[in-house]
């Protein structure tokens, strides 16, 4: 395994541990070395954004939940297994919502009208 690798395995460990630790009543947001963690739980789902210090929470706490209510059109009623079975489209989808970690494309039509466009490609004739 290489060096980022391990460096990224031990980082995801550590947030992880970190966030399930976390009582279920506790703000979403928490400071990680020097950055901020923006968690949203959904069901049995845990999603995180690492931001800088100068970015808003709010912002990115909405940026997780209009990912997940993509995800949710998409997928139907979307679980674990979706995503564990879907994730190219799961990150198709991130990547059509998001670009360089800024919002690329806000309606939610738009971006799951090119993932049903992508899957029209990709079917076999």
């Amino acid at each position: 395994m290489s060096h980022y690798q391990t460096e990224k395995t031990k980082i995801t460990r550590e947030l992880v541990r970190t966030i399930l630790a976390r009582k279920p009543k506790m703000c979403s947001f928490l400071g990680w070395r020097d950055l901020k963690i923006v968690y949203k739980r959904y069901v049995s789902l845990y999603f995180c954004c690492a931001i800088e210090n100068q970015d808003n929470e709010l912002i990115t706490l909405e940026i997780i939940h209009h990912y997940v209510e993509l995800l949710d059109k998409y997928l139907g009623s979307m679980c674990e297994l979706d995503i564990i079975f879907n994730f190219e489209k799961a990150y198709f989808i991130l990547n059509e919502f998001l670009l360089g970690g800024e919002v690329q494309e806000t309606s939610k039509k738009n971006v799951l009208k090119a993932t049903e466009h992508t899957d029209l490609l990709q079917e076999p004739r």
